[in-house]
């Protein structure tokens, strides 16, 4: 097998604003896996957060040495074994090579992933999509939209100085998209004591859960206040690793499972066989990523209590096609491997 890796900068619609920080464009690095006329490919996307710039993901995802292997089948057996990536990798670049082995081997046995996976019928998801921290006519102008396309479950970012403008931004979201469910996020601005105050307040305006209210690095406190709380409480930042969530399991409502974040498709899968029982449900997560970045975990979007996988629907351009997204659900095309199909090339080669 040979790879190729290209660069491409994905531009959103608009910021996005989250409580530690605003983000108008991310670069993602795309890597073509090739093998017998047949070609796989997977995306890995920078984040300030995970200490993840451009170079170092050429450079990682250069690494990857893919040729000694037969097919992507005995490679995936690698990945699996851990013997495919260094040790100290960082997550995304073993989900992207994953998604490009994955896409490749479902294409070489003329199937989707999901049917690799053991998912017989195609996973379908009401996906939640984010509004951040804006203004409260942009907020309620932004909801009445999205409930009219479609969309059943809206995620409000949280977390402004004042958390009274946080209140004010759910209220109006509320009046504006009545039957949708709301979730929160504060990505972790919260102190504990303010956790405990704010709560009930979201819960009596009809917030169905809350995602890391509080600093993520006391998970003890996380699971302490997911116990008294009057809302679901789904770890993120506190749930990275299969340790992390073992740790959590039965003790908070739910883990947000992000492929970037645990290593890819089958960490993911590790995780939910992990906390199946246990009380604790899957949300499947994303970063803000092309369609090809958000496919893998679409394919495992029949797991999950809660899908967030918006990510893609966020870019002014998307340059990939095939989960859809843009009435409110996610699906996967049918088509053999991740089923997605470039549809535009704004790349430079890496």
């Amino acid at each position: 097998m040979k790879s190729s890796l290209r660069t491409v900068r994905l531009e959103l619609a608009e910021p996005l604003r989250i409580s530690r920080s605003t983000m108008t464009a991310r670069d993602a690095v795309w890597l073509t896996v090739e093998h017998d006329g047949l070609r796989g490919h997977g995306e890995a996307v920078t984040s300030v957060y995970y200490g993840l710039g451009t170079e170092r993901l050429v450079r990682l995802l250069t690494a990857v040495d893919l040729s000694r292997f037969a097919g992507p089948e005995s490679a995936l057996e690698a990945l699996r074994a851990g013997e495919l990536t260094a040790s100290d990798a960082p997550p995304a670049v073993t989900a992207a090579a994953e998604s490009a082995l994955l896409d490749l081997a479902g294409k070489r046995a003329g199937v989707p992933v999901h049917r690799l996976l053991g998912t017989t019928a195609p996973p379908v998801a009401a996906t939640a999509r984010t509004i951040g921290i804006t203004a409260l006519a942009r907020a309620a102008s932004e909801a009445r939209r999205l409930a009219a396309s479609g969309f059943e479950v809206i995620k409000v970012k949280a977390g402004a100085p004042d958390p009274e403008d946080d209140i004010e931004r759910v209220r109006v979201i509320r009046d504006a998209a009545p039957r949708a469910r709301l979730l929160l996020d504060p990505n972790g601005a919260w102190s504990v004591a303010r956790a405990d105050a704010l709560l009930p307040r979201f819960t009596d305006l009809g917030v169905a859960a809350v995602e890391q209210p509080v600093p993520p690095g006391d998970p003890d406190a996380l699971a302490a206040l997911a116990e008294r709380a009057p809302l679901p409480v789904i770890a993120d930042e506190d749930a990275v690793t299969l340790e992390d969530v073992r740790r959590l399991a039965g003790r908070v409502q739910g883990v947000n499972v992000k492929l970037a974040k645990c290593g890819g498709v089958h960490a993911a899968l590790r995780i939910a066989e992990l906390i199946e029982d246990s009380g604790t449900g899957l949300m499947l997560g994303c970063l803000t990523a092309s369609t090809l970045g958000l496919a893998p975990a679409v394919h495992l979007a029949d797991r999950a209590r809660w899908a967030d996988l918006d990510g893609h629907l966020l870019l002014a351009h998307d340059p990939w096609t095939g989960i859809g997204g843009a009435d409110g659900v996610v699906r996967t095309s049918g088509l053999a491997g991740l089923g997605v199909e470039e549809v535009a090339v704004r790349a430079d080669v890496a």
